[in-house]
């Protein structure tokens, strides 16, 4: 059984939820495929998904 109350979660802002996101440098390897970077969201922690302010206020307390 599902729970009734669940709470939706926030989109993260500075990713709009695309928390991981490859990047190409420009060059390329000795086998002719592009060099790829993997980035993930500093300010989710590659979640996609933010707490709400007054959560982490409460929490501090």
């Amino acid at each position: 059984m599902m729970p009734q109350h669940t709470r939706p979660r926030q989109i993260c802002p500075d990713c709009d939820g695309f928390p991981t996101v490859a990047i190409t440098t420009g060059q390329r390897t000795d086998d002719g495929h592009r060099q790829i970077l993997t980035v993930t969201c500093r300010p989710c922690n590659g979640t996609g998904h933010r707490l709400p302010a007054a959560v982490l206020a409460r929490t501090g307390r």
